[in-house]
């Protein structure tokens, strides 16, 4: 039976935590036949062969294998071998005058010297050649040579080396017309350019006659190999990794097929350097972390959990809004409602608590019309209303509150206790259990005193309601007040204003900082 040789050669990309150099690759060639033994073997074969219709080639593969070309050669990241057409150019010195090259011109001297040369037909080309440069123009695996390069491998051959071939930055560039709307064919072909930060070094062979070694034709890449920064590693073509060769034959008159392995030859790591190294990074992402609280440092308040608790269903949110009494104006198109996502509880101690942790800010202006004493401002007042959602979207009204926004400034945590309505009888329990609903109010600011209620007594006699649970908030105040008034009613004016504020608790902050009548007052609310 033939060979069965791989055909999948596009490039694998490997991803290594460990440092490139420990890079290995083990590249294996193997000649098959020249084009007119091949024809010899194939006529015998037809010959002997005609009545089967098959050609074997089992026989001719071992004869060739015992007095073909073969050659095997382990690589390791960015080392050099010297190709036979390097070793001729390099021995003479003259024609060396950079200092890569009159360094690669003492390796060679030394090599010849010591007769310890271990490639010959197989080297390589690292990222500090120039000839790693024309990668696209070289004789690949699969693809013949090219007389001519595209555009893109002109450039990128400029490109790819830019940090050896510093030049100075243009300080008079101009500034106008940093986008260009209608680019031009020509524009877009000279910056469709792409500058990769990657190392790459080639695996190449060359493949003539044996007498005729350097011939710069007779080359072709048998491996591409990039790696960056980020520990990413690409092989073009990938390892064999247990299956047929890669077939890879030579252009001219005599056409010859060469087999290629390429094989992973990096040592494992071993276990107890394994630890040792994942113990490191545990070290190294400890010490990041404590860099990056040292940054950030300790010296704030940790703001408390907010919970909803005591509630009969699951999967709570929280529907609210807020009332502005008379005198009070909030800026335009400004929302003052929201509703809460929906939270699963979990059990903590002998409750089930839902954490929202939903932020809600508003801004609220008070404008004082009436300058008696015995007028108080009303403070803003937020209606709340908590619901559940189950599997089966039903819904249910698991309670009603209201909190009255604290009239001083600074961080308060407040806990409102809840009620719903409640139907008698057994069926509006039944009906709450299996299809979900209950009895709601129709206007939600009957949880309290309404603020259009004119009379002297309200009567709530014969409306039921069940006690359930608990919302508690978080609430970040901040007061700004300013007056223009006569310096003589200054001290008249400054303590029933400061009384109206909210007591003597406030007069230093209000007084020394903003001072005077208060005008606007402005609130953020954190609902977590």
């Amino acid at each position: 039976m033939g060979d069965v040789w791989c055909t999948d050669t596009g490039e694998a990309v490997y991803r290594s935590r460990d440092a490139v150099k420990n890079f290995k690759i083990r590249v294996r060639i193997q000649r098959v036949t020249s084009t007119a033994a091949l024809s010899h073997h194939l006529q015998q074969q037809v010959l002997s062969q005609q009545e089967r219709g098959i050609i074997e080639l089992d026989t001719f593969v071992s004869q060739t294998r015992s007095t073909g070309d073969e050659e095997e050669l382990v690589v390791g990241w960015q080392e050099k071998f010297f190709s036979q057409y390097e070793v001729d150019l390099y021995q003479t010195e003259s024609l060396c005058q950079t200092p890569l090259e009159k360094q690669y011109h003492a390796e060679i001297v030394a090599m010849e010297k010591s007769r310890k040369r271990k490639n010959q037909r197989i080297f390589s080309y690292t990222d500090f050649d120039r000839f790693t440069n024309w990668e696209e123009q070289a004789q690949s695996l699969m693809i013949p040579a090219q007389n001519s390069t595209t555009f893109l491998a002109d450039r990128m051959a400029n490109v790819r080396h830019r940090r050896q071939e510093r030049r100075p930055i243009d300080t008079n560039i101009p500034k106008t017309r940093l986008i260009v709307w209608e680019p031009s064919t020509e524009f877009m072909k000279n910056s469709h350019i792409v500058n990769t930060s990657m190392q790459t070094m080639h695996i190449m062979a060359d493949l003539g006659p044996a007498g005729k070694l350097g011939l710069k034709e007779n080359e072709y890449v048998l491996c591409t190999i990039r790696a960056d920064s980020n520990g990413v590693i690409t092989v073009k073509p990938d390892f064999n990794n247990n299956r047929g060769p890669y077939r890879l034959e030579t252009e001219g008159e005599k056409r010859e097929v060469w087999r290629l392995y390429l094989e992973n030859a990096s040592a494992p790591i071993h276990s107890e350097e394994k630890q040792r190294e994942q113990r490191m990074y545990r070290d190294l992402y400890s010490r990041h972390k404590d860099y990056l609280n040292s940054l950030v440092g300790q010296d704030f308040e940790m703001v408390g959990r907010i919970s909803a608790q005591g509630y009969e269903y699951d999967n709570l949110y929280v529907n609210f809004f807020l009332e502005l009494p008379n005198s009070w104006s909030s800026v335009p198109f400004q929302s003052l409602s929201g509703v809460t996502q929906t939270c699963r509880t979990r059990t903590l101690g002998k409750d089930n608590v839902a954490f929202f942790s939903y932020p809600f800010s508003f801004e609220s202006f008070f404008r004082k019309e009436d300058e008696s004493e015995d007028s108080l401002p009303k403070w803003p007042v937020l209606y709340f209303k908590v619901l559940s959602l189950d599997f089966w979207q039903r819904y249910r009204t698991e309670g009603y509150g209201y909190l009255v926004v604290p009239s001083s400034p600074g961080y308060h945590r407040v806990t409102c206790h809840t009620w719903r309505p409640l139907q008698t009888g057994t069926v509006a329990e039944l009906r709450r259990f299996f299809i979900g609903g209950a009895p709601e109010l129709e206007d939600i600011s009957d949880v309290r005193i309404p603020g259009t209620f004119k009379g002297d007594h309200l009567s709530r006699f014969g409306f039921h309601t069940q006690t359930t649970g608990s919302v508690t908030f978080n609430l970040n105040c901040i007061q700004h007040a300013r007056a223009f008034v006569d310096a003589n009613t200054l001290k008249k004016k400054r303590q029933t204003v400061l009384d109206q504020l909210g007591g003597h608790s406030q007069q230093g902050s209000v007084y020394n900082v903003l001072g005077k009548k208060l005008h606007f007052s402005n609130f953020k609310v954190l609902i977590s």
